[in-house]
């Protein structure tokens, strides 16, 4: 077995999205105002920064305006300003619009920016170069490294060239060897190595369960006639069920580009429900379908997000590292947005990190950190919307009328707390007691397949590779999720990776297509046996999303 190479650094920052990038830049801030030496690394999976990155996304600068003053300046791409918000209530044939004066402050975005977060990220990225942070792309960490007292003294990233029997190909490289006084985890939510991180130090303990959404979402080029630059739509309601909770966005950029996308609460019922149809049943609504008439679609992706809120949120240190961004939870499901939350986690647990490091300190608790989260304005903000999910789950209408009570009308200073101890894959209901639900066929204009959506989100996985969607127990989808739940995994996975198909003597297997997977992580999270565990593939590999 080849030994690995290794590199020391000061903080290694695993992932390279909003809140891994804003930690390696406040650490690299402080030690030029402090003047002391820091070297700081930032590993991302992806094959450059923002390859892996998607969301909505409507961000609040407050946080970007903390740690980059000058963005403006610097050309942060933050270049469409919301103009008017719109919220609709969708029936399967009609809208209808809430004035805008109705509308809780979560769902105003004044002073917000319509963006593309993966050229946010890449800017983000260049900020960080310049101040010396080392970038590696294209590098998945896959293992957490302990000292022998069990702190965390780094990470490993995966070997590469390993053939799909394990054996070594001509190209075989082992991984490296991250040493850190203390590592930050930033991988996005539902994060391979921070789940292993939460179940270890038992970071969850006390919590609410974490909740999720899947997040489908394409990218349009439209009609110039229906281009309104700054115009942000919400609707709730059809295409889903009254009791499973989702809404969509449908957000207008410049240069004729219109972002849309349809979140589905991963806590949801019925098992023939497929959230990849589900949203593109709804780009057929007599109200929306409109902006996309004569347009053309350009890209593709699919992400789970955390929706849990501060109740949900875990531990956030361990002895030689922290958890920032969504890789903890931070996104605030009422207001619809994480970025400024990650930026600010990132900034937070940095200011920690870099004192401890300044004090010859390591591997040992930030406690810093959570204490400097409890006393700002992102802990004030999501403990004002703690409930949001909570009440959603007694149905959309129960959520609606709370949420407008507690947000409206006593302004988020609700004496109460609600308490949820049901993980999402819990919720999922025998396929024998629901009803079946019948989709349209795509019509290759509005409506697409799988495959052709895949396609588009420039995914590439080496067929030849250990498949990283891996099974604890082999049996369990036949026997059990097809059996009890009708296969659910072939309809809530929105890139046909998972099938059901016959063997040569007509018996039923489970084939997994793991080069269409574009690491949203749903099956990890919805299998209802927790049996499908999601790990990074080789590094470098997966969708390559254009600005998503």
């Amino acid at each position: 077995m080849s030994e690995r190479e290794s590199m020391e650094y000061d903080v290694v920052v695993v992932g390279g999205g909003p809140a891994g990038l804003a930690s390696a830049i406040r650490l690299k801030q402080l030690a030029a105002e402090k003047n002391h030496e820091i070297s700081v690394c930032v590993l991302e999976k992806g094959s450059e920064i923002g390859a892996h990155i998607l969301s909505g996304a409507v961000m609040d600068p407050i946080a970007l305006t903390e740690l980059i003053p000058d963005w403006k300046e610097k050309g942060a791409p933050l270049n469409v300003p919301v103009t008017q918000d719109k919220f609709l209530f969708l029936s399967d044939k009609g809208a209808r619009s809430t004035p805008e004066w109705l509308l809780p402050a979560c769902f105003h975005n004044k002073g917000n920016y319509i963006v593309r977060l993966g050229e946010v990220a890449k800017w983000l990225g260049e900020q960080a170069e310049a101040l010396g942070v080392d970038i590696f792309p294209g590098f998945a960490a896959v293992e957490v490294l302990y000292d022998e007292n069990g702190a965390v003294r780094g990470v490993a990233t995966g070997d590469m060239g390993v053939a799909r029997d394990g054996s070594h190909t001509d190209h075989y490289q082992p991984g490296m060897e991250l040493l850190a006084r203390y590592t930050l985890f930033a991988e996005g939510a539902r994060g391979q190595l921070g789940r292993q991180l939460t179940e270890r130090f038992k970071l969850d303990e006390g919590r609410n369960a974490q909740s999720y959404g899947i997040g489908i979402k394409e990218m349009w080029e439209v009609d110039p006639a229906q281009s309104r630059p700054g115009l942000v739509v919400h609707t709730a309601g059809w295409p889903l069920d009254s009791d499973t909770y989702g809404g969509s966005f449908l957000y207008h950029l410049d240069n004729n580009l219109v972002v849309v996308g349809l979140i589905v609460g991963l806590d949801y019922a019925n098992p023939w429900l497929s959230p990849f149809e589900e949203f593109q049943r709804y780009k057929t609504h007599p109200a929306i379908r409109g902006t996309f008439e004569g347009g053309k679609r350009i890209a593709y992706g699919a992400r789970a997000i955390t929706a849990g809120g501060l109740l949900s949120l875990p531990k956030l240190v361990f002895p030689g590292g922290a958890l920032i961004g969504c890789d903890a939870g931070f996104l605030n499901a009422s207001r619809i947005k994480g970025s400024h939350a990650a930026i600010k986690s990132g900034k937070l647990a940095a200011e920690a990190a870099f004192d401890a490091i300044v004090a010859d300190r390591r591997a040992d608790e930030l406690a810093a950190y959570p204490q400097a989260f409890e006393s700002s304005w992102l802990h004030e903000e999501l403990n004002k919307a703690r409930n949001f999910k909570q009440w959603f789950k007694k149905g959309r209408s129960v959520g609606v009328v709370m949420t407008g009570i507690e947000q409206w009308l006593l302004k988020g200073k609700m004496p109460w707390t609600l308490r949820n101890n049901k993980p999402d894959h819990a919720s999922l209901q025998p396929a024998a007691q629901c009803a079946r639900i019948d989709y349209p066929k795509p019509d290759g204009k509005l409506t697409f397949d799988r495959l052709s959506s895949v396609f588009i989100s420039n995914t590439n996985h080496e067929e030849n590779q250990p498949i990283h969607l891996t099974l604890k127990n082999p049996d369990i989808p036949v026997e059990v999720n097809l059996a009890t739940y009708g296969g659910p995994e072939a309809r809530y996975c929105p890139a046909g990776v998972y099938e059901f198909v016959k063997d040569d003597h007509g018996a039923d297997r489970l084939q997994i297509n793991a080069q269409n997977c574009v690491h949203c992580k749903t099956c990890d999270i919805k299998d209802p046996k927790q049996n499908i565990v999601w790990v990074a593939p080789q590094g470098g590999e997966g969708p390559v999303y254009n600005g998503m």
